[in-house]
């Protein structure tokens, strides 16, 4: 057993001493994000980081945002705001102050059959249920289907139903798959529905001048989700919710005499609270801030570039051995892959089983002899490995012999 794995699959050691500084900053003085007499200089901060993101993704000036948890809670806001506008626009309905419409059973949202989890989870807690995210199906790169997406939407109108929203995700959780996001703006501006970016995990390549061009059109996004603890290199919690017109927020908006009173907006003066659903919450704008002091932009487009390089090859690497299938080419980080195990017998009876028996204990085996953790998913009845290359440090010799050491155990356990 090593003392420290060569290669770690979710890795975040990146450079970025000054952002885990800000960590215990931000810890320490303890400041709460509720409202302007509580934090009137972090307020401008998170106010500016935002204006800022703003404009990376191509937003008007009419644009706002706020700093989140991460990617659940702004999954969260941006469905929230889709059906209380719906409500309000189609319906002449407040959610907030009724309640849900009648209608509210019928409402529907659309996304890919490998959406990430919390949009099903928001449908939930927004009181719609899980039932009212229909699956779209995707294509062999694991993206959205637009012929698919209009087909759904017409058997929906069929069945009387009533699809509010649709999300576009820029990186699965498995593949770094980026939905095709001109085509299904066309679509959501056609059939009058909320267009919402999950961009937890892609967002960042806005910031490469070699990747940025995977993100086209999604500066037509209602709202985009951002998570800085993903390719931005941040230490949790850390995530943001970007908003293409701010008067959306008054879906939301609440005031209370003794936080945010009605005064100070007439008089100009911003709360945060106004437009979140936390109340006290951290400075974690700082986070960012410092990071970018430090790197620059410049140095977060290295980082990113260096790491999708590295999934590259390491890509090709797996395609030019017999012993491995490599799931998918990889879009952004992550390259999904299996060990194939030649069946122990002519005579066996289900040699998926035992591919899969097999890869779980390369896993496994790695994890318990402290060489790698990689992470593990499932396509179909298949289980596969997958690196997801967060840290810039890693090499390709690093890969090398993690991949050695898996077909090293493959053979053994064969």
């Amino acid at each position: 057993m090593v003392s420290q794995p060569t290669c770690i699959a979710h890795l975040h050691c990146p450079p970025l001493i000054p952002a885990l500084a800000a960590e215990v900053l931000i810890s320490a003085t303890n400041q709460s994000m509720d409202s302007w007499d509580q934090s009137p200089a972090a307020t401008v901060l998170e106010q500016q980081l935002v204006n800022w993101l703003c404009q990376k993704f191509g937003y008007p000036a009419i644009a706002d945002g706020v700093f989140t948890s991460g990617g659940t809670q702004s999954n969260f806001m941006g469905l929230l705001l889709a059906r209380d506008r719906f409500c309000q626009t189609y319906l002449n309905w407040s959610a907030q102050k009724q309640g849900l419409p009648p209608e509210a059973p019928r409402f529907r949202i659309l996304c890919s059959e490998v959406s990430h989890f919390t949009i099903r989870q928001a449908a939930a807690l927004l009181g719609l249920g899980e039932q009212a995210v229909v699956p779209v199906k995707t294509d062999a790169a694991f993206r959205l289907c637009p012929t698919q997406l209009a087909q759904t939407l017409e058997h929906l109108k069929q069945e009387n139903l009533i699809p509010i929203a649709l999300v576009a995700t820029v990186g699965t959780t498995d593949f770094g798959s980026i939905d095709p996001l001109p085509e299904m703006a066309t679509i959501a501006q056609t059939h009058n529905l909320w267009l919402h970016v999950d961009a937890a995990y892609g967002g960042a390549l806005v910031l490469s001048d070699r990747h940025r061009s995977k993100l086209a059109g999604i500066e037509a996004a209602d709202s985009i989700t951002v998570d800085f603890h993903k390719l931005f290199y941040q230490p949790i919690s850390c995530g943001a919710f970007l908003l293409k017109d701010r008067v959306h927020f008054d879906l939301i908006k609440l005031h209370a005499d003794y936080l945010n009173p009605e005064s100070n907006q007439a008089a100009g003066i911003p709360d945060l609270v106004t437009k979140s659903v936390q109340t006290t919450r951290r400075f974690d704008a700082l986070k960012l801030w410092i990071s970018l002091q430090n790197l620059g932009q410049q140095g977060f487009a290295t980082m990113i570039d260096t790491t999708i390089d590295l999934a590259i090859e390491t890509a090709r690497l797996i395609a030019a051995n017999r012993r491995f299938e490599l799931a998918n080419p990889p879009m952004i980080n992550a390259v999904v892959f299996r060990y194939c195990p030649t069946p122990l017998l002519p005579t066996m009876n289900d040699p998926i089983a035992w591919s899969n028996q097999v890869n779980r204990q390369i896993r496994t085996t790695l994890m318990q002899r402290g060489q790698a953790v990689l992470a593990q998913t499932q396509i179909g009845d298949r289980v596969y490995l997958k690196f997801t290359l967060l840290n810039p440090r890693t090499t390709l010799d690093d890969i090398s012999n993690v991949l050695n050491w898996i077909q090293q155990l493959g053979q053994a356990l064969e």
